[in-house]
């Protein structure tokens, strides 16, 4: 990814022309667009995601590090973008119960309301290697762990609407998975639209990105995205959202540290805890989180390396 620097100023400017994509990433870096936040004063956000926890090596210490200084930003809410852990579709029972006690650790540390998504690592027994019989609910890992009931779900925080998602469609073909917000989810998106004001600002967290510029950078700009890579549905999931606030939307699954601008909507890719599956950085995005600053008038953002590396 090409690394731009900004000033405050013409970002908000640029940001301001309205109905225009930008696009920025760096390895530590901070930058300001306008919204229409909530009047409750600033809510304060460390968004971090793509885990991939294990036992492995010095892993756990990696993790343990991450917790205190997610810690240190004494944020207002802490949100987990999904990939908590390095399981698989063909992960059984017993090989996934370790990895969750690795995360569960790192979770269990982390001080303050927090909440997370659910990314297609989360998933396990599908179709089990260790010969064993599918499990009915490939969900149920981290349903169990986490203590909840749905995958999908909403909470309200300082005068937000947070809504987080499940775009991971199990498709059965090659690929496994791909990225999709299911009819029942979008019912429920209905539900849960209906019945806020529509000028009250909304935050998504979603592990597999609605929007983003990277997939094109890397591979290429006439190259299309697998249908695991993004959500395939997104312009419908969208098109839910045209006569709310939707101020925020952070995601996962890329692993690099990506903003985007489109119609009012900032839209943040959270980099990773494990940066490149734990081998360093990935595109110039080394270990790292996010912190965001949501006011009034703008939201404000930087990506921190905690100070882990490979």
């Amino acid at each position: 990814m090409i690394e731009k620097k900004f000033t405050r100023r013409r970002l908000l400017r640029t940001a301001g022309a309205g109905g225009i994509l930008a696009a920025a990433s760096s390895v530590v870096g901070c930058a300001a667009w306008p919204i229409q936040g909530s009047s409750r004063g600033p809510l304060r956000i460390v968004f971090y995601t793509d885990v991939h926890a294990s036992q492995d090596g010095e892993v756990p210490t990696a993790l343990g590090l991450a917790a205190e200084r997610i810690n240190a930003q004494k944020g207002d809410l802490v949100l987990g973008g999904g990939d908590l852990v390095k399981g698989n579709f063909d992960s059984s029972a017993a090989e996934v119960a370790p990895l969750w006690d690795a995360y569960m650790a790192m979770h269990g540390a982390i001080r303050g309301e927090h909440h997370v998504a659910i990314g297609n690592h989360d998933f396990a027994g599908v179709l089990p290697r260790d010969g064993a019989p599918p499990v009915a609910d490939p969900r149920q890992f981290y349903k169990e762990r986490l203590g909840v009931t749905e995958t999908y779900r909403a909470f309200d925080a300082l005068g937000y609407h947070v809504m987080l998602l499940d775009p991971v469609w199990i498709s059965g073909d090659k690929h496994k998975y791909h990225g999709r917000i299911a009819p029942p989810q979008l019912d429920w998106i209905e539900a849960e639209l209906s019945r806020i004001p529509r000028d009250k600002p909304i935050i998504l967290v979603t592990h597999i990105p609605l929007l983003t510029a990277f997939l094109g950078a890397k591979e290429g700009m006439a190259v299309a995205a697998e249908p695991f890579m993004v959500v395939n549905n997104n312009r419908e999931v969208l098109a839910l959202f045209e006569e709310h606030n939707l101020a925020l939307v952070l995601q996962g699954h890329l692993h690099v540290s990506e903003s985007l601008r489109w119609r009012g909507t900032t839209f943040i890719a959270g980099g990773a805890i494990c940066g490149n599956w734990w081998r360093g950085s990935y595109f110039g995005t080394a270990e790292g989180f996010n912190v965001i600053t949501l006011h009034p008038d703008r939201v404000e953002w930087e990506y921190l390396d905690y100070g882990w590396h490979a």
